[in-house]
């Protein structure tokens, strides 16, 4: 509005704001983005069942609208760009089992694919692949991803890369400015840089030391974030913590079960657990994330694990009553 409001320390608390990647044919009524109230309550009048529907992306958020497209009873056709569903979240195995399953629920899937134009008429679109099929279609739903809201700081002296860039007190570059959430590119837990992690449990802690740090002169250092996504697609749980694509140095264990759409990988550096990936398998995500989070040394247990994946409660009790018994 143009106003100025003084400050003794400000919180940039801005979010993201989603990606519209750049496909003529983008501004006909009938492409929606899935962003606010009006987008929803439009894509339902567009989405009756029965209706030709395509969706651009299947991120995380891009598989929570595929269910309701699926409980929408639409033909469903989903356009991801990445060379597998979820491409940040899963990797090649888990990726091919995701789709995989939404294919067995009537989802047709295309990865590796980009949408090159968006062809209007009255009677339908027609989304232009490029790999040479076009797809008709009464709505189109893009879904692919979001980025920091920064545009607003341009010519500000904030340091930005991919978001705002903070400090282990959610400091930003200038004095008394604080940011957290989406926008705010801080600590990550596995790798020791910066990233963003748009994901509720990072906006959540963020928020939490900007704020103890700006009522109490920075006493309170973050242990950075660590990257975790739990997904329910169509009734099949996928998951990923940490460095769930590995690191340098470092080794791993898994177990595969296609037929039944389970697959597990867990990410060791020396014998510490520092990443996993999985599919259909969900009973001790807890565990999970307290190993990984704790960086326990696992001793006689990271054996145990690389020939049984699926032993995480019992590596986790073994390794805390030794632990306990060390003192």
């Amino acid at each position: 509005e143009g106003g100025k409001v003084s400050y003794d320390k400000l919180l940039l608390a801005t979010g993201a704001e989603p990606i519209i990647p750049p496909v003529p044919g983008m501004d006909d009524p009938r492409v929606q983005q899935c962003w606010h109230l009006e987008d929803a309550q439009k894509i339902i009048e567009l989405a009756k069942p029965g209706a030709r529907a395509v969706q651009v992306g299947a991120g995380f958020i891009g598989c929570i609208i595929l269910e309701s497209w699926v409980l929408r009873e639409v033909d469903l056709t989903v356009v991801e760009m990445g060379p597998r569903m979820v491409p940040r979240m899963l990797g090649d195995k888990a990726g091919a089992l995701l789709q995989s399953w939404c294919e067995s629920k009537g989802v047709s899937v295309h990865t590796s694919t980009r949408v090159n134009a968006i062809e209007s008429s009255p009677e339908a679109l027609q989304v232009v692949l490029d790999n040479g099929e076009n797809c008709a279609a009464d709505v189109v739903i893009v879904s692919t991803g979001v980025k920091p809201r920064v545009g607003y700081l341009a010519g500000c002296d904030i340091t930005i890369d991919q978001g705002i860039v903070v400090d282990q007190h959610m400091r930003t570059s200038a004095p008394d400015v604080y940011a957290a959430g989406d926008c705010a590119q801080g600590l990550d837990f596995s790798t020791g840089e910066t990233a963003v992690h748009a994901v509720q449990p990072t906006a959540t802690e963020h928020g939490r030391v900007a704020a103890t740090n700006m009522a109490t002169d920075n006493t309170l250092a973050y242990k950075g974030s660590l990257n975790m996504n739990v997904l329910d697609t169509l009734g099949l749980i996928t998951c990923s913590f940490g460095a769930w694509e590995g690191v340098a140095g470092g080794d791993s264990a898994e177990m595969y079960n296609p037929d039944n759409y389970q697959y597990i990988n867990l990410q060791f550096k020396d014998d510490v657990l520092v990443g996993a990936n999985s599919v259909g398998y969900y009973e001790h995500l807890g565990v999970l994330r307290g190993l990984i989070e704790t960086r326990v040394p696992l001793g006689q247990w990271k054996a145990r694990l690389k020939e049984n994946p699926l032993g995480l409660m019992e590596a986790y009790i073994g390794v805390n009553r030794e632990v306990s018994a060390a003192g």
